[in-house]
């Protein structure tokens, strides 16, 4: 079958790209370009912003119940289309197909809060000093927000900022990443074909070099959203200088297992934070620090299931627990990370290389990785592919240092039987969120998450109300009675 020719959606209408070029959707999984879709640039960014422009004061001007309505329709569209959704993420992204609607549940859940919030953006009402005035303190939108997504869970981190956005008040310029474009023109028609005004929507799929380089630095984009990685994060955060931002970038998700821990639970845990999604998550497990006196042990027991639970294979397939890797720059960087940690004393227990007799060469291995020390790229960097490199350590103090050392700060992990001490480890960490007995990609879209201050993993927070709250601003008004 020819490609499907995919349009972006620019000001109520799908069209192609002002240059007429296309980039090709090629599946990770089969290897086959499925899709076609627009390579939009600078002027199609500039006519979207133009359009986001033009509509959002008639959308700012409606009741909070009238554009909850709004996205509400549009969520009941992606409920409708939830199969269709997920068997598309699955061709685009690559992940399993059970993982697939996973994500397509958890954006259902984001539309729904989003709806929720908007109904309850609460102002305030101040003292003055003056007894004939009053002071009212109104929380209203801050006008055209420029979204920038990545391709590790397309739905989620585009749904977590453009719902709250749209739902407060705000237009909405969208560029997903090149990888995954084509399933986010299949979420773009829930949007396109749920009636909202023109231009307070818009979708422009091309790269990021160029659409949203444009769209975080044009001087019509009052906010700016962005998912990503920590370099791609710092280049928008130069462009968006004077904006306010929200930036959720990367981390390496250190799990911390002590000496007193329930071992089968803290195995169950590994799996989940270093092969959900082939390890592509932000909060995937990158750094498994575990004491000395249950490291054999620990080791022992998540080899066994890796071997037992971790069934690579094609993502169409309904048995697969985890499927390829999105890219061929990931697998590299994978390659390269295994390759560093085996060459400087790091012993491969299971896993390590590309797997064979696939459709593609982007199927890596599960690994298990021990003897892994700081001087190694996979304890530095984020390796965003499915290996769990684990360190010994000593004690509780060494744990804390290392990821205290670190440059990322978003999210922690540690298994301890006793309270107090998982507490006391919460409370030194400086890490945004920290779990305590559950893993590193565990968290609840309605939570704030994002990186601790001074950290390279972001600014601002994601989650629920706290979106929205980031992606408005407050207005004084004081009246004078006279």
């Amino acid at each position: 079958m020819a490609p499907e020719q995919k349009a972006m959606f620019i000001n109520g209408a799908w069209c192609a790209a002002e240059s007429g070029e296309t980039l090709d959707a090629v599946s990770p999984g089969s290897g086959e370009v499925f899709a076609t879709v627009p390579k939009g640039g600078r002027a199609d960014a500039r006519r979207a912003i133009a359009a986001a422009k033009a509509a959002q004061a008639a959308w700012a001007k409606l009741s909070a119940f009238e554009r909850a309505a709004a996205v509400e329709r549009v969520g009941a569209l992606a409920h409708e289309r939830r199969e269709a959704l997920a068997w598309a993420l699955t061709a685009d992204q690559g992940k399993p197909i059970a993982e697939a609607r996973g994500e397509v549940e958890e954006l259902l859940v984001y539309f729904r809060m989003a709806v929720a919030d908007a109904t309850r953006l609460e102002g305030l009402i101040l003292p003055s000093y003056d007894a004939n005035k009053r002071v009212l303190v109104y929380r209203v939108p801050r006008g055209v927000v420029s979204v920038i997504t990545p391709w590790n869970w397309p739905y989620t981190m585009a749904g977590e900022i453009m719902l709250p956005a749209l739902a407060a008040g705000n237009a909405v310029v969208w560029n997903p990443a090149s990888n995954t474009s084509a399933c986010s023109v299949e979420l773009a028609r829930c949007f396109a074909d749920a009636d909202l005004p023109a231009g307070v929507f818009n979708l422009v799929t091309g790269p990021g070099r160029e659409v949203g380089d444009e769209i975080a630095g044009h001087e019509d984009v009052a906010a700016v959203g962005f998912v990503g990685s920590v370099e791609a994060g710092k280049k928008v955060a130069t462009r968006a200088a004077g904006k306010d931002m929200l930036l959720e970038l990367g981390g390496n998700g250190p799990l911390v297992v002590l000496d007193d821990a329930d071992l089968d639970k803290a195995v169950e845990a590994t799996l989940s934070a270093c092969f959900l999604n082939a390890g592509q998550s932000c909060t995937a497990g990158e750094r498994i620090l575990v004491q000395a006196s249950v490291h054999d042990a620990f080791v022992e027991r998540l080899a066994a299931a890796v071997a037992a639970r971790i069934h690579l294979g094609s993502p169409t397939d309904e048995a697969t627990t985890m499927g390829p890797v999105n890219n061929e720059a990931q697998a590299a960087k994978t390659d390269a990370h295994v390759q560093d940690a085996v060459g400087k004393g790091a012993r491969l227990v299971t896993g390590g290389q590309r797997a064979p007799g696939f459709a593609t060469d982007l199927y890596y291995e599960p690994t298990v990785l021990t003897g892994v020390t700081e001087t190694m790229a996979i304890a530095l960097d984020e390796t965003f592919g499915p290996v769990a490199p684990i360190s010994l350590i000593e004690s509780e103090d060494e744990a804390l240092r290392i990821v205290n050392d670190s440059p990322f700060g978003l999210l922690a992990g540690v298994f301890t039987r006793d309270l107090a001490r998982g507490l006391r480890f919460a409370e030194s960490v400086r890490t945004g969120w920290v779990n305590i007995n559950e893993g590193t990609n565990y968290w609840e879209s309605h939570l704030p998450f994002g990186g601790g201050a001074g950290a390279d993993s972001g600014v601002g927070r994601v989650g629920g109300r706290f979106s929205m709250e980031r992606l408005t601003e407050l207005k004084t008004v004081v009246v004078n009675l006279g």
